[in-house]
């Protein structure tokens, strides 16, 4: 019955075994699980962009938003493992399950991380009627008005969100939280004055900042970016040692054949390295990555770890 059992495993295996090697023979999907216009959105398009060149396929986008990006991944943990189906997520990816105890799958153990698409510092973005034109002037605003300022995110516990919430711990100042379902509902607030403030992606937020629609005052990593040279860093604005930066990847489901993996992580090398991609991705002060799967696997659980950390000691919640 042993022998039999192992047999008949091995035998349903060889059809995917089969299919791994041939891969892919028909067009592909990218779930995105967040509206069109978004960072997310935006980096995973230009990948799926880039397909038919490096892997002899294209790419069917769909934007299935809702819940911080819980209903898109869903569909995703979902799906066969076939190559077929793939998540392109942000940071959040790893954020989320610590702030919902009922999460409907697991963000580690029900799907196979394929690569990193790239690594993106924040902006921080005002609305231009505002009296701002500093992280300076945040500051002394936040503190002369107490109660009255708000800052949008992309959702719960993003790296917007993450953000907000670490310049209010550091700069001692106060605003509200606003999530929205995504960048691109978020920045469309701001841009009519129903917030103030936000730390957006570059990739959602430099289209408004360079029509003058927003008002860009620093970045959020350790140095300045390309994109935007002459803003400043936050913590050379004034705040020492303020750092934080989002990222973008791909997932397969559980169980995807590692050749199907493999061959999805070279393709998005080679997409992302084309020259119009990189002159794109460079122009969003996106830094591509293209790491490979046993690396972006590793990073995954260390930020799991370290943003699970952060949440915890901000007593941010799920609500």
């Amino acid at each position: 019955m042993r022998f039999t059992r192992r047999a008949g495993f091995a035998a349903a295996l060889l059809p995917m075994a089969a299919r791994a090697q041939t891969w892919p023979t028909r067009p592909f999907r990218f779930v995105i699980p967040y509206p069109p216009g978004g960072p997310t959105d935006i980096l995973g398009r230009v990948v799926a962009l880039g397909m038919p060149a490096a892997i002899g396929q294209s790419v069917v986008v769909e934007n299935r938003a809702g819940a911080s990006g819980v209903i898109g991944s869903q569909e995703v943990a979902r799906a066969a493992p076939d190559g077929q189906t793939f998540l392109v997520n942000a940071s959040i990816h790893t954020i989320i399950p610590h702030l919902n105890r009922a999460m409907p799958f697991d963000a580690l153990a029900d799907f196979v991380p394929v690569t990193m698409i790239a690594r993106v510092p924040l902006m921080v973005v005002v609305n231009p009627a505002l009296p701002i034109q500093t992280i300076a002037d945040l500051i002394a605003w936040l503190r002369a008005n107490p109660g009255r300022a708000s800052f949008a995110s992309s959702g719960n516990a993003a790296a917007p969100h993450l953000a907000g919430e670490l310049f209010k711990q550091m700069t001692d100042t106060q605003m509200q939280h606003i999530p929205y379902r995504g960048s691109g509902p978020a920045i469309a607030d701001l841009m009519a004055g129903n917030v103030q403030v936000m730390f957006d992606s570059i990739p959602s937020s430099a289209g408004a900042v360079r029509a003058g629609q927003l008002r860009a005052l620093a970045v959020t990593s350790t140095t300045r970016t390309a994109a935007f040279p002459e803003l400043p860093t936050v913590a050379e604005a004034g705040v020492p040692g303020f750092d934080i930066s989002t990222w973008y990847g791909i997932w397969a489901p559980a169980r995807t054949p590692m050749p199907i993996v493999e061959r999805l992580q070279q393709a998005t090398a080679s997409a992302v390295a084309a020259p119009e991609a990189a002159a794109r991705l460079a122009s969003l002060g996106a830094e591509p990555v293209a790491d490979t799967p046993a690396q972006f696997a590793a990073f995954c659980r260390s930020e799991y770890d370290r943003w699970g950390a952060l949440v915890r000691t901000a007593g941010i919640t799920g609500d």
